[in-house]
């Protein structure tokens, strides 16, 4: 049997797997809920950076509850352009927008939500 024949014989494609029975659907493998948030401000200067690190304090102590909830800051990410971004996981409710949690200059953006049990 020649060589090629072989090889594709042997690399077939994986099947779907079964786990407690069922069929494993789609899903984000972040938890039940990761958001993706930026954070702006006019300039990360040695302020900004304290201005980021107290809205990245903030979101884990949560502020109004049903309105900024804590949840857990699992990375955290900034550039010299004036954005930082935060990846947040939990369900709990986050209202982004500017002055953000308090914090004078700061701005926030949702920029992806992986809800692995969407409504």
């Amino acid at each position: 049997m020649p060589l090629e024949k072989t090889f594709i014989r042997r690399n077939k494609m994986a099947t779907q797997t079964k786990v407690n029975g069922i069929n494993v659907v789609a899903g984000n493998g972040l938890g039940p809920r990761t958001r993706i948030l930026s954070l702006s401000k006019t300039a990360i200067t040695t302020t900004a950076i304290a201005d980021l690190n107290s809205v990245v304090a903030a979101l884990a102590q949560g502020g109004t509850p049903g309105t900024d909830d804590a949840v857990t800051i699992t990375a955290v990410d900034h550039t010299s352009a004036g954005v930082a971004h935060v990846a947040v996981q939990g369900t709990g409710v986050l209202t982004p927008g500017a002055n953000y949690l308090g914090v004078t200059g700061v701005t926030a953006a949702l920029v992806a939500d992986f809800d692995q049990n969407p409504a």
